[in-house]
């Protein structure tokens, strides 16, 4: 039977940067991957947890300096909850709805699931397209990383051991569009086989060029990925159908997709093409 670690629970950010600075410990927030990786069935065990769910200073959603600050313990039930995240970014609150029952929403947070590190993350490739900024912090003061160097390797992140991640900022880009979709087993309750995040800034016109084209995508390799050569192809482009086929095609080309239990390569170059047309198509209205 797996031997359950020990549990430092602080009230204070201060508390947890002193535990964190005397051992190696595993943070946990939700818990909704703890008990998975407790078994040892996703790496190592950890060998000691650090509860931090009492920690105030890491909730909120708020606009600061002309961004979106969302605290890394906000749940996905906040995301969809929230009028800012409605307002903003529409887009993370449709993903927070593919993510579990309502058991992991009021329990998982967004914080969570960029530092679990999963490539199947489902918010990760909205944080890579939206060019999130992620702050960690330790005793001696706080970081920001960009969501692009923020996942190095597989079910790896740019954190340091006595560091935690504090919050997500996201800049408020005038004109920026989102659009989001996740391809699982099933609607809910299923982990993505291909999960999609496109952004650009344009005007309200149908037919307007596209900017500042951000194509990210998750559960198609070890890391969330950019798919930069598809990005070349929308950018000064309008949503058409001819524009669609190209950048469909060329996504198909560009990625490497993995195999694995969930599904294989041939299958996830398929279907990321098309969702990627899909997203284009209903910009486009035809």
């Amino acid at each position: 039977m797996p031997v359950e670690p020990p549990v430092a629970s602080p009230r204070s950010l201060a508390d947890a940067y002193a535990l964190l600075a005397a051992d190696r410990y595993r943070p946990v927030a939700g818990g909704t991957d703890l008990l998975v990786q407790i078994t040892g069935e996703l790496g190592d065990p950890p060998d000691r947890v650090i509860d931090i769910w009492h920690l105030d200073e890491l909730r909120g959603i708020r606009v600061e300096s002309n961004a979106l600050v969302i605290g890394a313990l906000t749940t996905y039930a906040e995301l969809r909850r929230s009028p800012l995240i409605a307002e903003f970014l529409p887009a993370f609150a449709d993903a927070a709805a593919t993510i579990g029952a309502a058991q992991i929403q009021n329990r998982g947070t967004i914080g969570g699931n960029a530092a679990n590190a999963s490539p199947a993350g489902d918010m990760l490739p909205l944080l890579l397209a939206c060019d999130a900024q992620l702050v960690a912090g330790k005793g001696d003061g706080e970081r920001w990383i960009a969501a692009r160097e923020f996942w190095p390797g597989y079910r790896q992140t740019a954190l340091q051991p006595d560091e935690l991640l504090l919050r997500i900022s996201i800049p408020l880009a005038t004109g920026r569009r989102v659009r989001y979709r996740k391809v699982g087993t099933r609607r809910a309750q299923a982990i993505s086989k291909v999960v999609m995040a496109l952004a650009w800034q344009a005007d309200e016109a149908a037919d307007a060029p596209w900017a500042n084209v951000h194509l990210a995508l998750g559960s198609v390799a070890a890391t969330p990925v950019h798919a930069p050569v598809t990005e070349a192809v929308l950018e000064g482009a309008a949503p058409t159908e001819a524009v669609a086929d190209h950048a469909a095609s060329t996504l198909a080309s560009e990625i490497e997709p993995i195999d694995d239990v969930r599904s294989s390569a041939d299958y996830r170059r398929a279907v990321a093409a098309r969702v990627l047309h899909r997203l284009i198509r209903d910009e486009g209205g035809w």
